[in-house]
């Protein structure tokens, strides 16, 4: 469907109307399909919307913000582009609640690598427009926004896993994410699994328990 600023798919709640909105975001090279085969195991209240990057790559899948590899500055992501989808996310997220009538104050971001990063982004820019975040395989790049008084990020909850034998996103910099959420006194829980990168069936069922928990 086109009719947003992004291109998505979605599985409707068994609730009539209000229903907890998950927003899934998939990593780079990807697409709005990856992250929906979690679907049909995910609690049936929830409206899911599973969200296509803006950026075609070539032969196939998307991004959500380009990363160079250059022989002077090694790996680097464009910023730039990733505010910019960070910001494309947060309308997305107004357009999602407006047209399906879901329940504002019951959102949950659900990202994988590229997806965790911006997924990150938006809670700490736009905390008011969420409640939960699902990270997988991501990283906290504190580039990408700026940090709010902690009352903002009272109500937030985030549930973070890495692979510890990742070989795209160091587990180091993964291991950076409790310190900096214990610093603002946010609630989250944060896993490891012996996987590269990628989600182990454990690291699913852990997260959809606890976004069980987290919904009500």
């Amino acid at each position: 469907m086109t009719e947003l600023n992004l291109e998505y798919i979605v599985r409707p709640s068994s609730n009539k109307e209000n229903a907890p909105l998950l927003l899934l975001f998939h990593g780079y090279g990807s697409d709005e399909n990856d992250l929906f085969s979690f679907a049909t195991e995910l609690p049936e209240e929830f409206l899911i919307v599973s969200a296509k990057a803006p950026y075609p790559m070539q032969p196939f899948g998307n991004a959500w913000y380009a990363i160079n590899f250059d022989a002077e500055k090694g790996k680097w992501s464009d910023n730039e582009q990733a505010i910019q989808s960070r910001d494309l996310i947060s309308q997305f997220i107004d357009q999602i609640i407006n047209k399906y009538n879901a329940d504002k104050d019951n959102v949950t971001l659900l990202g994988f690598s590229q997806g965790a990063i911006l997924s990150y982004s938006v809670a700490f820019t736009y905390p008011e427009k969420v409640k939960n975040i699902v990270a997988l395989s991501g990283y906290i790049n504190t580039d990408l926004f700026t940090v709010l008084p902690k009352d903002h990020y009272t109500h937030l909850n985030f549930y973070c896993s890495h692979g510890s034998v990742d070989q795209v996103i160091p587990i180091d910099w993964a291991r950076q994410t409790s310190p900096f959420l214990k610093t603002l006194d946010i609630n989250f829980k944060y896993s490891e699994f012996p996987v590269g990168h990628g989600v182990a069936p454990q690291n699913f069922y852990e997260f959809r328990d606890w976004l069980k928990l987290h919904t009500n």
